[in-house]
């Protein structure tokens, strides 16, 4: 087994003993799991490098990982399934997005939220996979091998992306200051330093000698291997690229194989090998959100849910708003965190079927090597409309000619959560996120969507054990007239008081970085035709008529969009506003108010039905958003134990914009 030793260093209560349910308490353990793999085995074919790094004497190549697990004091009291959690940038996510559990620190004791997975008996399994984390107190990190030629370290072409929110003259070379690659000499005539007005206009390359591989430092200029320097300064809304030559290539794949083994082992393994859950776990899922979304779908790209003894891995997944991308997880100087859409997060194929390019002649699909192996989980895929709006949603179910509808197959679901953004939801309203420094012309979007993730989550377990299948597939589509061109939309939002239509529109282009998958031999690489983009069509209100959605954007206070725009105060204004930092990174969505009263309608001009004039009491309100949310429970998209909060979110939001009673 590729699992060699897990060694438990840490056992601790979960939320000081508190009790769930007929589970009870649980316990949490934090441990590194140490792993060893031929890389000349065909499930390990396909990792890049793998075949360069050291191996022991037996041939096998080593990495080890920190790891975590929630699980039932009491393991006969739970439901024998597995959560595999693929961690965002070394950060766990399923609690917050499945328990709806606060934001913490990643060093603060885990916080159960409303303890659903704990109510269902779950036991959540976290192992790090990306080796750039930085070393902060809980972020759990992957340590790989590093790649060489006969020569010594690999060398190559490096390209790093940025937009900055603020000014300043100084960028660190890396993604949420993760570890970066320094570049292999300071004074390199051959590093390019280019600006663009947003990430599809013409770059300006900027001289030479206007810059440095240097830091600021006490008002000194510094040089420095990992910072770049502009001495005019980087200007709020600009795209940077960073062309320069690095050296020491990690094997950057290797996460990929430390989640497969490290899942297999819990679900395999005997207590004699040092599996803490020997015995008890009958099924595994694994969920992902935004990067780890991405990581899931490359893990099925890659057709690795299959492992060195042929044995399926992950009997579901869930990869949430990863939309059609991928992501740098299997790439020679990856930049996992990366955003930039001119990156390998933005590669075919998209779909789970497979396509044949017209441009390139490319034939490919997500699951294509799964299929052939027989080794395909249930998947339901779950995207929100800004992934529409980032330029490549509807490339999971539509043909890149964007002329026609995909089938989409038997054991996977496109859920499209309506009116929402790719982050959590924001309430009461706020324009600015003080942490990364970025700001939206209108509030950010407040419709919480986690209860149709539980409830997805329900249906994938029913659809495994049971052989009940999930409900129908939901989202936009071209042959009902949902899935639209983005440029339809322009006139609706543009009446609204305030509002502006985005400019320049998100797509994705295709890119060729070389021949071998991998190993970028085109860096940066070269650009060819444009994907469609197409997104869900709109109401009168600008509200979206299509997907899951939640009974307050079916009974709506407000225009909820997937997207947002810049403001003026962070520069780029008119581009649609991104989290991150990064030209590509993940979008925020919009809350726009409706009037509440004929009064303001008429004084503003708003085209829209005040609130008033919509519902005639808050009762009345609150009774349609009731009504909406028993139809979902009919449907099974949502689960009858939500509904009492949904409809309180609701008076909470009526309360917030009309006034409390």
């Amino acid at each position: 087994m590729a699992v060699t030793t897990l060694v438990i260093t840490s056992r601790r209560p979960l939320a000081q003993g508190k009790t769930f349910g007929q589970v009870g308490a649980y316990e949490q353990l934090d441990g590194v799991v140490y792993f060893a793999v031929d890389p000349t085995h065909a499930a390990n074919r396909l990792i890049t490098d793998l075949q360069r790094a050291p191996r022991d004497a037996s041939g096998r190549v080593h990495a080890m990982a920190d790891c975590r697990l929630l699980r039932p004091v009491e393991p006969q009291r739970g439901n024998h399934r597995l959560l595999f959690d693929i961690l965002n940038r070394g950060k766990a996510l399923a609690l917050r997005n499945l328990n709806s559990a606060p934001d913490v620190a990643p060093h603060a004791p885990l916080d159960p939220g409303n303890g659903f997975l704990m109510q269902h008996g779950y036991t959540i399994a976290w192992c790090g996979w990306q080796h750039d984390v930085p070393d902060t107190p809980g972020l759990l990190r992957l340590h790989a091998p590093a790649a060489v030629s006969p020569d010594g370290p690999i060398s190559g072409k490096i390209v790093v992306t940025f937009q900055p929110n603020a000014p300043g003259t100084t960028q660190f070379l890396a993604d949420n200051l993760h570890r970066p690659y320094p570049t292999q000499a300071l004074d390199d005539p051959e590093a390019v330093l280019t600006e663009q007005e947003h990430e599809d206009a013409p770059e300006r390359v900027i001289p030479r000698a206007q810059w440095a591989f240097a830091r600021a430092e006490n008002g000194q200029v510094v040089p420095d291997a990992a910072h770049v320097h502009l001495a005019t300064g980087f200007q709020p809304g600009k795209v940077y690229q960073v062309i320069y030559t690095a050296t020491g290539a990690p094997v950057v794949g290797y996460g990929l194989l430390a989640t497969r083994d490290l899942a297999t082992f819990l679900k395999h393994g005997s207590a004699a090998q040092g599996n803490p859950c020997a015995g008890d776990l009958e099924h595994a899922y694994s969920f992902g959100v935004s990067q780890s979304g991405r990581f899931l779908r490359h893990f099925l790209y890659l057709g690795l849910n299959q492992d060195e003894q042929d044995r399926l891995v992950f009997d579901g997944v869930i990869p949430h708003v990863g939309g059609g991308k991928h992501g740098e997880f299997n790439h020679r100087f990856a930049q996992p965190s990366s955003q930039a859409s001119r990156s390998p997060n933005s590669m075919f194929p998209f779909s789970d079927v497979a396509q044949t390019d017209p441009e390139t002649g490319r034939t490919a699909g997500l699951l294509t090597r799964l299929m052939a192996h027989g080794s395909v989980p249930k998947v339901l895929h779950t995207y929100t409309s800004s992934e529409y709006w980032a330029g490549h949603g509807a490339l999971v179910h539509i043909d890149i000619t964007g002329q026609r509808d995909l089938d989409i197959p038997d054991p996977v679901r496109v859920y499209h959560f309506g009116g929402t953004q790719h982050t959590l939801p924001t309430f009461p309203l706020q324009d600015s996120d003080a942490r990364q420094g970025y700001r939206g012309e209108q509030p950010f979007n407040w419709v919480d969507y986690r209860p149709l993730l539980r409830a997805a989550l329900v249906n994938l377990d029913t659809w495994v054990t049971q052989g009940q299948a999930a409900p129908p597939s939901c989202h936009p589509r071209l042959d009902a007239g949902t899935a639209v061109p983005p440029e339809d939309l322009a006139r609706t939002f543009l009446a609204l008081p305030g509002v502006h239509f985005p400019e320049p529109l998100r797509r994705l282009t295709r890119l060729d970085f070389g021949p071998e998958d991998g190993i970028a031999t085109q860096a940066p690489p070269r650009l060819g035709a444009p994907y469609p983009v197409l997104v869900p069509a709109v109401d009168e209100d600008g509200n979206e008529v299509c997907g899951i959605r939640m009974p307050t954007q079916i009974v709506p206070l407000a225009t909820y969009t997937g997207w947002n725009l810049r403001h003026a105060d962070t520069g780029g204004a008119g581009q649609i506003l991104a989290s991150g930092g990064g030209s590509g990174g993940t979008l925020l969505g919009a809350t726009i108010p409706f009037p509440t009263t004929p009064e303001v309608r008429a004084a503003t001009h708003d085209p829209r039905r005040a609130i008033a004039e919509r519902y005639p009491s808050r009762a009345a309100y609150l009774a349609q958003v009731t009504q909406a949310a028993e139809a979902l429970v009919q449907t099974r998209y949502l689960l009858a134990d939500d509904v009492g909060e949904i409809v309180s979110q609701a008076a909470q939001q009526y309360d917030f914009l009309c006034g409390a009673p």
